[in-house]
């Protein structure tokens, strides 16, 4: 029998809007770890574009917004998270793997139902 992954993959929606999710997480993360948008894209192998939009949706999403940005220039721009936005990656972190641990048998009896 082949070895089952179980991944955890929670939106929060906002109307018809995706507010928060995986990808915008990882992005988020990325964008905390790299500095820029344009490396935190690279890193995660999309379009600078891609990034933009979804770091805008996230930001129009909520009350606070996730992402700072600094023009470029001289020394040249980059953008960071703000408290929110640090906030938001650990309230979404937590929330999954509270998830995960609270419904480890389940999980486990779900994938012994699997080939």
């Amino acid at each position: 029998m082949a070895s089952s992954d179980f991944k955890l993959r929670m939106r929060v929606t906002v109307g018809e809007m995706v507010a928060v999710g995986p990808g915008k997480i990882a992005l988020l993360e990325a964008l905390a770890r790299e500095g820029s948008i344009t490396a935190a894209a690279k890193a995660l192998g999309m379009s600078y574009r891609r990034a933009w939009l979804l770091i805008d949706e996230t930001n129009k999403a909520l009350r606070e917004p996730a992402v700072s940005t600094a023009q470029g220039g001289a020394k040249g721009g980059g953008s960071q998270l703000t408290e929110t936005g640090e906030r938001l990656v650990a309230l979404y972190r937590g929330i999954e793997n509270k998830a995960l641990l609270h419904c480890a048998a389940d999980i486990k009896a779900l994938q012994s139902l699997l080939t």
